[in-house]
């Protein structure tokens, strides 16, 4: 669908469950979205939704968190959904940093939980 907008879909491990149940209760507001994920939170969320059309990408210790923001600095992802675990120590850091740099500087919509998510999602319903 040629000028579909794109939402990148992330969760560390302990929040993987939300992404699941946020994707399952905006099941149909996603459906207006390209969506991209890392590999287990696009696991997830095609298991919480089988309707949802999920580009899985690597995991994001292996290289998936690398990807979107690659995807964010090319103008691909219009929108990054990452549920962040801040109670956890990540050996990939500075990957989900630097992500999250991009994401700033690229001047696109991030949530990084679920409130902010919930709240974007409204917003751009009501686009």
């Amino acid at each position: 669908m040629a000028g579909q907008r794109c939402i990148a879909l992330i969760a560390h491990d302990e929040k993987k469950d939300d992404m699941a149940d946020f994707a399952r209760h905006h099941q149909k507001a996603l459906s207006g979205f390209k969506i991209v994920a890392t590999g287990t939170t696009g696991e997830r969320v095609q298991e919480a939704c089988p309707g949802l059309d999920v580009i899985r990408l690597k995991s994001g210790p292996l290289g998936g968190d690398q990807q979107i923001g690659a995807m964010i600095a090319t103008g691909e992802v219009d929108m990054l959904i990452f549920f962040t675990d801040p109670l956890t120590a990540m050996p990939h850091d500075v990957d989900v940093k630097a992500l999250t740099r991009l994401a700033t500087v690229y001047d696109i919509p991030m949530a990084l939980n679920r409130a902010t998510a919930e709240n974007l999602i409204d917003f751009n319903l009501a686009e």
